[in-house]
């Protein structure tokens, strides 16, 4: 099971900096980073926690952090054409040497379409859309030229060069919903990520084999990812409204034979709850150690 780190974008450069050199250094497989521009917040409350973008930060992690698999949790779809987000994905992969991640979702976060001003379209016409730029995607990075007539957008023998020196680059899909997601991965990614503890993504991995098999498509073709909060040596938060687990060493151990037991193919690691400067590497030495066992 692969193992990667995921600092938020919502500090300094150099402590994402430092999280990610100290991975790389320590035999992590990779490093996330998420597309956001402001905290999440209801209607109403002004976001003060400054936000780094994410793709200035691929790049730059990229450039920087040799040897692990740099990534995006995930791409929102709204905030960029998917042409010249094709061209940005390339552009990573080649400063990378062929180590990026390509994450992408159909976007979802409320206040920052709001004071930007970007469209947020009902939940049908926003999976609609997302569904159209996969295609956009899978043909600008997999083939020479794309024509594409869609309803939100349309190519015409277009050309993304240089291609991404892996080949295929692998897409990852962000994705929870059963009704409609889980089938949009079955059909179009390469991995797929999402929150939980084992219990439920267990029971979603199976609704995927399930789209899959429908679809006919091997279900092992899809790599499994998946993230919750960790605590290391200390209180789990009460009210927590994300996944979170472990408090002790032994409680993640449990946690990570979970998802060992399930067939995840890479954990990642938040880490916002592993505190910060020496405090937080130890706290990823600690939690590589138990996984690593």
């Amino acid at each position: 099971m692969r193992l990667s780190i995921w600092p938020s974008a919502a500090q300094p450069y150099t402590d994402i900096l430092e999280v990610a050199r100290h991975a790389a250094d320590t035999g992590w497989d990779g490093v996330y980073i998420a597309d956001h521009f402001m905290p999440n917040l209801p209607a109403g409350e002004q976001p003060t926690t400054p936000m780094l973008e994410a793709g200035s930060l691929a790049a730059a992690l990229g450039a920087a952090i040799p040897r692990v698999r740099i990534g995006t949790l995930v791409y929102g779809n709204t905030y960029r054409h998917p042409a010249v987000l094709a061209n940005m994905a390339a552009t990573v992969d080649h400063i990378t040497g062929g180590r990026f991640v390509f994450g992408v979702g159909a976007g979802w976060q409320i206040n920052e379409h709001h004071q930007y001003g970007i469209e947020l379209p009902p939940v049908k016409q926003l999976l609609d859309r997302f569904v159209e730029a996969l295609q956009v995607w899978h043909g600008l990075l997999r083939t020479p030229t794309t024509t594409f007539t869609g309803n939100y957008y349309q190519l015409t023998d277009a050309v993304c060069e240089p291609k991404p020196i892996q080949d295929p680059m692998p897409i990852l899909i962000g994705a929870k919903g059963e009704k409609r997601m889980l089938k949009v991965v079955a059909e179009h990614a390469d991995l797929w990520n999402t929150w939980g503890l084992p219990d439920v993504i267990a029971h979603k991995s199976r609704i995927l084999d399930r789209y899959c098999t429908e679809l006919g498509r091997d279900p092992r073709t899809i790599g499994r990812t998946a993230q919750a909060a960790v605590v290391v040596d200390g209180p789990l938060p009460d009210n927590a409204t994300f996944p979170v687990y472990g408090g002790s060493t032994s409680e993640i151990a449990r946690t990570v034979d979970g998802y060992r037991e399930i067939g995840l193919d890479e954990l990642i690691i938040p880490d916002g709850l592993l505190g910060t400067g020496p405090q937080r590497l130890k706290a990823l030495d600690t939690i590589q150690a138990v996984v690593r066992t």
